[in-house]
């Protein structure tokens, strides 16, 4: 038996930014905060949605200082913003720190208390304010996820929170919003899609809906992962990219990840490597040490992206995947840990830290093949270079 989650009402298309009005009044809401960060509230961006609310004569408020992997206390920020107007849902415009950020605001808005004390293994069901999600980067699918990240940063912790009261009420998925991304963030979301995507397949919770969403996920970014940062205008290629990035996150939201992200967190809080980037360091590493675990799974994977032909071997096609993976890395200049600057001596000693708090995670445990601290520790050091 599975439990499939999902968005109550998703948008998706060229102009659905347009469709907001329409789909919050649908649902009942009128009076939004948008939380947003300071690239998007200086670009033109925030004014052109505040433009849309206002057109249809809905009244909003916006917060432009959202930080990338927000920590406790930019969320409390936040919510003291919502708190002290009149809001009925909050809007999440941005990448995954904003939405991230937004999920977090609707429940301490709603009924207080800490994210420390909703860090997994805690479930977060009971919903508080909806929530709204218009991502403009194709990566974290956190539109349709019912999870978010936030850093303690009085020790450095990527807190995963989980349960149903995160996942969105509604989704805007409008693939004109990527049209401007700069490469390097186009690279680094498109390779955390595609991470999302094979995860969730190899997951040992996956299931059919969860498996035909990440085929598909892979179907759609593979061939266009390379095309959107050579061809950042092409519209078909951003358009698949961002489904793609769509059904990969209902993929994970319904079957988990795995290693790669519960080794890529320790990397984002200590040495505050973007996310998609920390995944793409590891991928490659974790999926060689992955795949004799599940063989077949993983030459899906390969078969999925067109990198095996349907009769060729397991094991063919796994290397072919692993070879692809390192490929991709060198042609959009993924860095190793060494070569994005960090500190050897700071890599090594916090090792052994890294490893337990990405146990600590649970994902690990999802993996084809469960690691220990030893191992997570020997990945990492594999990584480096």
């Amino acid at each position: 038996m599975s439990a499939i989650f999902l968005p109550r009402a998703m948008r998706i298309g060229a102009s659905a930014l347009n469709e907001l009005p329409a789909a919050l009044a649908q649902l009942g809401l009128r009076a939004p905060a948008i939380l947003t960060d300071a690239f998007l509230a200086g670009s033109g961006a925030l004014d052109r949605l505040l433009a849309v609310l206002t057109e249809a004569g809905m009244t909003a408020r916006a917060y432009g200082e959202v930080i990338p992997d927000p920590t406790v206390a930019s969320v409390d920020a936040a919510v003291a913003f919502v708190a002290a107007g009149v809001h009925d849902c909050i809007i999440g415009f941005g990448g995954g720190s904003p939405i991230d950020t937004a999920k977090a605001v609707s429940i301490l808005v709603a009924r207080g208390g800490t994210m420390r004390e909703r860090k997994a293994p805690h479930q977060e069901n009971a919903p508080g304010l909806p929530i709204i999600a218009i991502p403009t980067t194709a990566g974290t699918g956190s539109e349709a996820t019912r999870f978010t990240i936030i850093t303690d940063e009085t020790n450095d912790e990527k807190m995963l929170c989980a349960g149903l009261a995160y996942l969105p009420t509604l989704a805007i998925v409008d693939y004109e919003l990527t049209l401007t991304k700069p490469l390097r963030l186009t690279a680094d979301t498109g390779i955390d899609a595609l991470t999302h995507a094979i995860e969730a397949y190899v997951s040992k919770l996956a299931n059919p809906f969860s498996d035909g969403m990440a085929m598909a996920a892979m179907r759609a970014i593979w061939p266009n992962l390379r095309r959107v940062c050579e061809a950042p205008d092409d519209r078909a290629a951003r358009e698949a990219m961002m489904v793609g990035s769509l059904q990969a996150g209902i993929a994970f939201s319904n079957a988990s990840v795995a290693l790669v992200h519960g080794m890529s967190r320790p990397i984002g809080a200590h040495f505050h490597v973007a996310h998609g980037l920390s995944n793409a360091m590891l991928l490659p590493a974790v999926t060689a040490w992955s795949a004799p675990a599940a063989l077949t799974r993983y030459a899906d994977c390969a078969r999925a992206m067109g990198l095996a032909e349907a009769g060729e071997g397991d094991q063919a096609a796994v290397s072919r995947l692993v070879e692809a993976l390192r490929d991709v890395n060198r042609d959009l200049s993924v860095p190793t840990p060494k070569s994005y600057g960090i500190d050897e001596a700071r890599w090594t000693q916090l090792l052994p830290l890294m490893a337990e708090q990405a146990l600590a995670s649970g994902s690990p445990g999802n993996n084809p093949r469960v690691p220990d601290a030893e191992a997570i520790q020997t990945l990492y050091r594999e990584a480096w270079a």
